[in-house]
Parts: C-alpha cells; sequence; structure tokens
C-alpha cells in the first residue's frame, strides 16, 4: 500500500480524502455506512455564532448533472455546537474540522475562538462566500480586501490550522487566493458553489424560495479543476479541491492539477461511503502507476 499521509498546512491526516462542509452532517450520520478512520479529514456543517434556521423550503433543488441548495446554514450556533456536538464527534477516528460563517467579521472571530479551546477540533475552514451585512450584502471572499480582511481577524484569534475556502464567484480567484495566503492563511479550499438557479415552466415561479442557489456535482467539475490548477500554480500554501468529484478518478484528477488533498460532497448524497471509495481508489491507482507515495501525483500535471 502506498503512503497516502498528506499534511496540510500543518494538518496532518492519513490521507487527502476530506468530506465538504454541509454534505456529511456530523460524520456521526456516516458511522453505520463507513469506517470513518478511512478518510483523512471529516468537515461539519457550517456553524455560527447565533443559531440560525436557515431559509424558507424549498431549498434544494436537483438539476442535470448536479444539485442547487439555498439550506442558509441552519445551524443551533457554536455554544451549542460546544456543549453538545462536540462531546460526541470529539473522539471520531479522522481529524475533524468545523467550518465557520457568519455575517460580519466579529461574528467569524467569537466562533472561532470559541472553537480554538475544542482541542480534538483539528482545523478550521472559513467560508467568506457568506454576505456582509456591513458591506451591503456583498460576500466577503469576492474582494482581495475583503478576503484578507477576514482571514487577518480570524488568524489573530485563531491558533490551530486555517483553511480559507475560496468563491468562484469572482473575477480572478488566484488574486483572492494569493491575498488570503499573505493575510495568514494555512491552506485554501476551492471551488464553494456557483450561483445559479431553476425556474419551473408550469407555474411560471423558482424553483427556490430564494429563486437563486449554489450550485455542485458533476457540472461544476471542469470549472473546479480549472481554479485548482491556477490557484496551486500561484500560491505556496497547500491546495485543497473540490467540485464535482464523484469518484477515485476525479480525485486524482484534481491531484494531478496541483490540490494536496480533496473535499467529496454532492456525492455523499448519492452514495454514502463514496469517500471511502476514493480513498481506496487512489491507493489502486498508485499502486497501478508504480507510486510509492500520494505526493508522486500532486501537482503532477504535464502540460
Amino acid at each position: 500500500m502506498a503512503d497516502l499521509s498528506v499534511n496540510i498546512g500543518g494538518l496532518q491526516m492519513a490521507n487527502p480524502v476530506m468530506t465538504a462542509s454541509g454534505t456529511f452532517g456530523y460524520g456521526l450520520e456516516f458511522q453505520d455506512f463507513m469506517d470513518l478512520s478511512h478518510i483523512g479529514g471529516l468537515i461539519v456543517k457550517g456553524t455560527t455564532l447565533h443559531p440560525r434556521e436557515g431559509n424558507d423550503y424549498p431549498r434544494m433543488a436537483e438539476t442535470p448533472m448536479g444539485m442547487l441548495n439555498a439550506v442558509g446554514l441552519q445551524n443551533k450556533g457554536v455554544h451549542y455546537f460546544a456543549e453538545h456536538i462536540y462531546p460526541q464527534i470529539k473522539d471520531l477516528p479522522s481529524r475533524v474540522i468545523v467550518n465557520v460563517s457568519g455575517s460580519q467579521i466579529e461574528d467569524y472571530m467569537e466562533t472561532a475562538a470559541i472553537i480554538n479551546e475544542l482541542e480534538n477540533i483539528a482545523a478550521v475552514e472559513l467560508n467568506i462566500s457568506c454576505p456582509n451585512v456591513k458591506q451591503g450584502g456583498m460576500a466577503f471572499g469576492v474582494t482581495c480586501s475583503g478576503a484578507a480582511e477576514i482571514t487577518k481577524a480570524v488568524r489573530n484569534v485563531y491558533k490551530k490550522p486555517l483553511i480559507v475556502k475560496l468563491s468562484p464567484n469572482v473575477t480572478s480567484v488566484t488574486d483572492i487566493a494569493l491575498a488570503v495566503e499573505d493575510a495568514g492563511a494555512d491552506s485554501v479550499s476551492l471551488i464553494n458553489t456557483l450561483l445559479g438557479m431553476a425556474i419551473n415552466a408550469e407555474t411560471r415561479r423558482p424553483v427556490l424560495s430564494t429563486i437563486i442557489g449554489g450550485l455542485s456535482g458533476p457540472a461544476v467539475k471542469p470549472i473546479a479543476l480549472r481554479m485548482v490548477w491556477q490557484v496551486a500554480k500561484a500560491v505556496k500554501i497547500p491546495v485543497i479541491g473540490l467540485g464535482g468529484i464523484m469518484n477515485a478518478q476525479d480525485a486524482i484528477e484534481f491531484l494531478l492539477a496541483g490540490a494536496s488533498a480533496i473535499q467529496i460532497g454532492t456525492a455523499n448524497f448519492i452514495d454514502p461511503t463514496v469517500c471511502e471509495k476514493v480513498a481506496l481508489g487512489i491507493n489502486e491507482y498508485l499502486d497501478r502507476h508504480g507510486c510509492t507515495s500520494v505526493q508522486d501525483i500532486i501537482g503532477a500535471l504535464e502540460v
């Protein structure tokens, strides 16, 4: 068996397979389907400072080659997480990472500071695609200055590995990646969902209650691959690739493009064992190609 271990900005993992936030619950929901020790990292659903009810239904819709979602970060808040969820997941056999979201910088800082005190949380992933209420609803991550400001603020209060999740809904994702790298990010993950919408022609109404939602699944993979390749060439910190990964071959393509690890999201809704299968598939690929380590293929795309 090849050496699948990776180090993502100080986050040591047994293999490069991670779950994408919002698609794997808190991990507990999947224990009956797979051995969680077979995946490198488990990113729990988006956590905010205060409880959120989420958006009105309908908030999910199937699309050709993907899905739209507008769940709206439904969760019971970081204090509930620390008191009730953390004790249940702190001993899971995988590196547990918390995705942090908010509406203003102070929310992110306070949430991250609370999570910083939880010993068995290995890292934080910042969702900077959230609308900044103090800036008229513009997402934090669509400008270099906004992305850098929130990264620097959280860096000041969070002492463990800090992953910043980048939005693809920007002019230059490379510039945003460089900005958060300079601001103290230990790694970047990309891409978050693309903005999309669906219409019911018979009712002449939008399918989602919010009209617009986030598109994920195989349809976004070529865009995600391109952005990961561009960012991996530009930054010195590790890149985590995600977007439409449905199987081991997809994951390997992201690794070849320069990702040091990958996240699986939408595929979890189709096959709850897919993460385990992808980890095994990466190992089989390495064996087949005579590689002794996953490091042999990271960024090995020949152009």
